[in-house]
């Protein structure tokens, strides 16, 4: 059998333990190249993993295309 493949040394990030804070106050561990980390969504505040409807805009974007489109129903 062969062996696992093992990192070339020297030429890769180091991969170290850093904490994710999302806005809307929940923190969990996770490793990455990164380190400590801030982030709008995360999976406890998600509309997809709660179920429930939130809108995120983000520079009006809704408002624009409501100006530029309207109700066409």
């Amino acid at each position: 059998m062969r062996e696992a493949f093992a990192l070339k040394k020297g030429i890769h990030p180091e991969y170290k333990l850093g904490t994710v804070t999302c806005a809307c106050g929940n923190t969990f561990q996770t490793r990455s190249t990164v380190g400590d980390m801030r982030v709008e969504i995360c999976s406890n505040c998600h509309p997809f993993f709660t179920g429930k409807q939130k809108l995120v805009d983000s520079a009006g974007r809704v408002e624009k295309f409501l100006r530029k489109y309207g109700d066409r129903r």
